[in-house]
């Protein structure tokens, strides 16, 4: 993000808290693809809009899009929230970037009510503690301490247009609080919006087993730049995304029942050394192909080692999650998943693990992530869930 690029060099006359800086751009670089050259540092603002919430699409390899059957759908894909009736209420929590042991955590907070004749309702809140840094001047002595931290607060709204299809949408306001740095408070907000769809196949018999097929859409957070000095070319993009997937769900009894789910996922920035293209510009110009270096960046020079860039096309920039779930009588659940992504545009892989309890109202459930890269700051991260489901 410019902003953090931009503490990060005055940090020289006013160096700030070492776990502060490797915390806030740690996550950046957990959730952001490796940008072109000449932006290899800082692709969007916000990326915690990007953390995958609830626990049991987590559990599945970060794949939901085409599932999105809780309360949790308003992340996943809003229009899910079409096919769903009665209340829920669900609460996620996590410690974020366990391997910084920063003291970081996740809140994720949502709710759904159906309205017969209108159509399904949802809101949701989502917090990420950044934790309190002490600040120091270039002596070295104390300038006090701050709090670093990230809110989103939204609602969404679907309704189903046939039986078999449903779209939905979500507006979100997003309020961000980084490192104050001289007369900067580094703070900042904006505004964000999702529009997704949804389709549900009628059971149909596949080898003598119930099957069901959906496949869905969500293009989310399409919205302004955020910045944090308030100064012209100075913002960020926000991180606009494209998720689209498939689901088969097969019920071999009244009792057994089986879903494999599979998301794509594209970021929409396209960002060079002339900036970032507006969300209404990018959501068609990120899917050229994109120059990256394949070198530490003190050999990123391209006159100089031309050797050390190549190109990486739409496919490439395709972030792919599958997942299964298992579920016996409705009651208990095993899940387990695969995220990848090229090394070229990020380099995340990692297994997932999870289950699910659910009796009477109340639901449980965990997820746990096993990175396959060295040294990732996801390892060990776990997620857990509660769910009230009211009908």
């Amino acid at each position: 993000m410019k902003f953090m690029q931009h503490v990060i060099t005055r940090s020289r006359i006013r160096p700030w808290s070492v776990t502060a800086l490797a915390a806030i751009m740690g996550l950046a670089l957990c959730f952001l693809p490796v940008e072109k050259a000449e932006a290899q540092i800082g692709g969007a603002g916000v990326v915690f809009l990007m953390i995958e919430p609830d626990s049991r699409a987590a559990g599945m390899g970060n794949a939901g899009v085409a599932v999105a059957d809780n309360s949790s759908a308003v992340f996943w894909n809003p229009a899910g929230l079409a096919f769903q009736r009665g209340t829920e209420l669900s609460l996620t929590h996590s410690n974020w970037l366990p391997a910084f042991d920063a003291g970081l955590f996740y809140e994720y907070l949502t709710a759904k009510h159906h309205f017969d004749g209108v159509g399904t309702f949802g809101a949701h809140v989502t917090f990420l503690n950044l934790g309190e840094h002490e600040g120091r001047d270039f002596q070295g002595d104390p300038t006090g301490t701050f709090r670093s931290f990230d809110l989103a607060i939204g609602l969404s709204y679907a309704r189903q247009l046939t039986q078999n299809f449903g779209i939905g949408v979500s507006s979100r306001f997003i309020y961000s609080s980084l490192a104050p740095i001289d007369d900067v408070d580094g703070t900042a907000s904006s505004i964000a919006f999702d529009l997704a769809g949804l389709y549900q196949s009628n059971q149909f018999d596949l080898g003598g087993v119930g099957t069901t097929f959906s496949a869905g859409f969500n293009l989310a957070n399409m919205g302004p730049e955020i910045n944090y000095t308030g100064e012209e070319d100075s913002g960020d993009p926000l991180p606009t995304n494209l998720r689209f997937g498939y689901s088969f769900t097969f019920e071999f009894d009244e009792l057994n029942k089986l879903t494999f789910a599979n998301d794509f996922t594209k970021m929409l920035i396209n960002r060079d050394e002339n900036g970032a293209d507006p969300w209404t510009q990018a959501i068609f110009s990120a899917w050229s192909p994109n120059e990256v270096c394949t070198a530490p960046v003190s050999q990123c020079n391209r006159d100089e080692n031309p050797e050390n860039f190549r190109s990486v096309n739409a496919f490439e920039q395709l972030v792919i999650g599958a997942g299964l779930e298992y579920w016996f009588d409705e009651l208990f659940s095993l899940r387990t998943g695969y995220f990848y992504e090229s090394p070229y545009n990020g380099n995340r892989q990692f297994l997932t693990l999870g289950a699910g309890l659910r009796y009477n109202i109340v639901g449980v459930d965990f997820s746990y992530l096993y990175a396959l890269e060295e040294d990732s700051p996801l390892s060990d991260t776990m997620r857990f869930s509660l769910l009230l489901n009211f009908g």
